[in-house]
């Protein structure tokens, strides 16, 4: 971690040594936002912007290397039509605004999801020439979750190892995450949900198996990089254990080859 990672850490009194290698984020609450102020839906997304960027700075700040947000899910279109095609809109459109500044910035774009028929062409295209652009940034990978669903993200996978000839006796964790959208992507350490939604939505459901999850009421508009550090903070102050009885490591993909002896598992019954 740089000088000015740990400073920021300091100064947002968390622990740099535990900040977390990858945050994703559930932005919930724009339509709500816009709502309670007399206000269209689509008025909530552009509000939701800032926000962004604004975690965005914030997750750099502090070193974050990995920020997943979900932008558009699968389910998101069964949405009005006009609202549908605000967001596709919106999202080329900040491209078009934030590429060149998150280029600047070290900050490689990704997208994960499924690219078909239903999202624009012009779209795909500027997601393309974000991420030829960004490609050889390291300083944190930033990825939108678009046209994304965790279950989509699990059928494909498995289609492709099914296209790929591979057997059911080597299908192991490790090697279903080698055929999901991005194999080089850590497992977030956190998950945030903003808007005071107590569920995944869909998200991530492979890769958030052990990650902690934190749960706001602020609604996504309103959510704030003092906001995301309250989330470090409170991941930071849990304990965790991955499924043993003291903190720990996440544990690695696939159990032990040795088993407990079938007469230790006896209750005399």
């Amino acid at each position: 971690m740089s000088n000015a990672a740990t400073a920021a850490a300091n100064a947002a009194g968390l622990d740099p040594k535990r900040i977390p290698t990858h945050i994703a984020c559930v932005m919930d609450g724009n339509g709500r936002w816009a709502q309670r102020r007399g206000l269209k839906r689509t008025e909530g997304h552009a509000a939701g912007e800032e926000a962004l960027w604004d975690v965005v700075q914030g997750a750099l700040d502090l070193g974050v290397k990995w920020l997943t947000v979900y932008a558009f899910s699968t389910e998101n279109w069964r949405r009005p039509v006009d609202e549908v095609r605000y967001l596709m809109n919106f999202n080329r459109e900040i491209l078009q605004r934030r590429k060149h500044h998150l280029h600047s910035q070290g900050v490689r774009i990704r997208f994960a999801g499924r690219r078909d028929w239903h999202v624009p062409r012009k779209l795909l295209r500027e997601q393309d020439e974000s991420m030829s652009l960004t490609q050889g940034n390291r300083t944190m990978t930033l990825t939108f979750a678009f046209n994304y669903g965790g279950r989509a993200e699990i059928i494909d996978a498995v289609k492709r190892m099914i296209d790929d000839g591979v057997k059911s006796n080597d299908v192991t964790e490790k090697l279903i995450s080698k055929y999901c959208y991005f194999p080089d992507m850590p497992d977030p350490e956190l998950m945030v949900r903003t808007s005071g939604e107590f569920r995944m939505s869909n998200f991530l459901l492979w890769e958030l198996a052990y990650s902690e999850l934190v749960f706001t009421p602020v609604l996504w508009p309103d959510f704030r990089a003092k906001n995301l550090f309250e989330a470090i903070k409170e991941y930071q102050d849990r304990n965790r254990r991955f499924g043993g009885i003291e903190s720990g490591s996440a544990p690695d993909f696939d159990p032990p080859s040795h088993a407990i002896p079938e007469a230790a598992l006896d209750t005399g019954s």
